[in-house]
C-alpha cells in the first residue's frame, strides 16, 4: 500500500510538470494582450495554439508508438520543452509567440501519451485505475499551481521571468521521469492488428470516446480561458494577482478527481461520465454572476465536473482498445486537444461578436451533445468482465515496480 502511494505521488507529480506550461499562461493572457498590443481573440488563439501541436502529436505517437521506448521519449520530451518555454521570454511578436506555443504543444503531448501508455503496460490491472487518476489529478494541479505560479512571478518579476521558471520546471520534469520511469521495451502488436490507428477508429466505442474528449477540451477552454476577461473588466476588475488566486477554484477537483476510478467501478462509466457532466452544467448559469462569489462556484463546478469526465473517459479508452493502448491513447489525445483548438477558435469569435452569455451558452451545447454521445461508451463484452479481460496486461513480480 505505501509503495502504491509513494508511486501515485511520483505520477502525479510528472503530469504536473509534463503540463504545467499548459494552461498557465491563460492566468497572464490580459498582462500579455497588453504586452503585444492584440485583441483578446487574437491572443487567446496564441496561447491556445499549443493545443494544435499537442494534437499532431498524439497522431503522430499513436501512428510510432509501438516503436518508442517510453522512458526515452518522456524524458527526451520534457528535456527539449524547456527550449521553446525559455523562448516564450524573448518571443518579440505574436507570430513566433504562437509558434513557440505549438511546438511547446508537441512536446508536452508526446511527454502525455507515452507516459499513459508507460502506465497501461506496466501497471497491474489492480493498480492501473489509481495510476491514471494520479496522472489526470497532477494534471488539475497543474492547472491551479501553474496558474498561481505564472500570476505572481508575472506580476511580481515580469513575463520573462514567468517564462524561464517554468523552463526550469521542465527540467525538472524531466529528471524525474529518468529517475523514476524504468526502462522498457515498446509493446508488440496485437495478434491480427496490422494499422493500430485504423483498427481503433473501427472500433465504435472508442470513435465515442474520442468525440467526447473533444468536446470535454472544447467546454473546457472556453470556460477558463475568456473567463479571464471578465473577471479583469468592470464591475469585477480583478487584479492579475488576484486572478491567479481566482484559481483556487481546482481544489475542489483535485480532491473529487482520484475518485473517478472507484466511481467507474461502483457505477460504471456511463453513470459517472453524465454525473460529472450533470456538476458541470450546474455551474454554467453561475458564470453569468454579477459578482465574483457565484462565478467562483460555477468555476468549481464546472472544473470538477469536466476533469471526472475526463478521468473517465481516459480510463474507458484503456479498456476498449483491444490493443495497442499507445495507439489508442495518442488518438483520444489527438482529438481531446484538437477540440481545445476549435473552442479556442471558435468561442473566441463568439465572445468578441457576442459576449460572454454566448461563449457560456457554446459551452452549454458541448457539454450536452457529450451527454448524449456517451450513450455509446459501450465495450465489447469480453472487455466488460473484468474476470475474462483485464483492462491491462499484468505484469510479472519485477514489473509490479515502478
Amino acid at each position: 500500500m505505501r509503495q502504491d502511494s509513494f508511486r501515485n505521488i511520483v505520477i502525479g507529480l510528472i503530469a504536473f510538470l509534463t503540463l504545467v506550461d499548459l494552461f498557465a499562461t491563460q492566468a497572464i493572457l490580459p498582462a500579455l494582450v497588453t504586452h503585444y498590443g492584440v485583441s483578446p481573440a487574437a491572443m487567446g488563439l496564441a496561447v491556445n495554439a499549443s493545443t494544435f501541436g499537442m494534437a499532431v502529436a498524439g497522431i503522430a505517437v499513436s501512428l510510432f508508438s509501438r516503436r518508442i521506448d517510453r522512458r526515452k521519449g518522456v524524458v527526451l520530451s520534457l528535456l527539449l520543452l524547456s527550449i521553446p518555454t525559455a523562448l516564450l521570454s524573448i518571443a518579440p511578436d505574436l507570430a513566433i509567440f504562437t509558434t513557440l506555443r505549438v511546438v511547446q504543444g508537441l512536446l508536452m503531448s508526446t511527454a502525455f501519451t507515452l507516459t499513459l501508455a508507460y502506465l497501461a503496460e506496466n501497471c497491474s490491472a489492480r493498480a492501473s485505475g489509481s495510476a491514471f487518476a494520479a496522472y489526470i489529478t497532477g494534471n488539475v494541479a497543474s492547472n491551479l499551481f501553474g496558474r498561481l505560479i505564472s500570476a505572481a512571478v508575472a506580476d511580481h518579476l515580469g513575463l520573462s521571468a514567468n517564462f524561464m521558471l517554468f523552463a526550469g520546471l521542465n527540467l525538472a520534469g524531466a529528471a524525474l521521469a529518468f529517475s523514476s520511469l524504468r526502462r522498457t521495451e515498446p509493446m508488440p502488436a496485437a495478434d491480427g492488428m496490422r494499422f493500430a490507428p485504423l483498427e481503433h477508429l473501427r472500433n465504435p466505442a472508442l470513435r465515442v470516446a474520442f468525440a467526447i474528449g473533444f468536446l470535454i477540451l472544447f467546454a473546457f477552454i472556453g470556460t477558463f480561458t475568456y473567463v479571464n476577461f471578465v473577471l479583469v473588466q468592470a464591475p469585477l476588475a480583478v487584479s492579475p494577482m488576484q486572478i491567479g488566486l481566482v484559481y483556487f477554484v481546482f481544489l475542489p477537483s483535485i480532491l473529487t478527481t482520484p475518485l473517478a476510478g472507484r466511481a467507474v467501478q461502483l457505477f460504471g462509466t456511463r453513470p459517472t461520465f453524465w454525473s460529472a457532466l450533470i456538476v458541470a452544467a450546474l455551474g454554467l448559469p453561475l458564470l453569468l454572476g454579477a459578482t465574483l462569489a457565484p462565478i467562483l462556484v460555477g468555476l468549481a463546478l464546472v472544473g470538477v465536473g469536466t476533469f471526472l469526465a475526463q478521468a473517465a473517459a481516459t480510463g474507458f479508452v484503456g479498456r476498449a482498445a483491444t490493443g495497442d493502448r499507445g495507439a489508442a491513447g495518442g488518438l483520444y489525445l489527438a482529438s481531446y486537444f484538437l477540440g481545445g483548438l476549435v473552442g479556442s477558435a471558435v468561442l473566441s469569435q463568439v465572445f468578441d461578436l457576442f459576449g460572454w452569455p454566448a461563449c457560456v451558452l457554446g459551452i452549454g451545447l458541448a457539454l450536452g451533445l457529450a451527454a448524449l454521445l456517451a450513450f455509446g461508451l459501450v465495450a465489447p463484452r469480453a472487455l466488460r468482465d473484468p474476470a475474462a479481460a483485464p483492462m491491462i496486461r499484468t505484469p510479472s513480480p519485477a514489473e509490479e515496480r515502478m
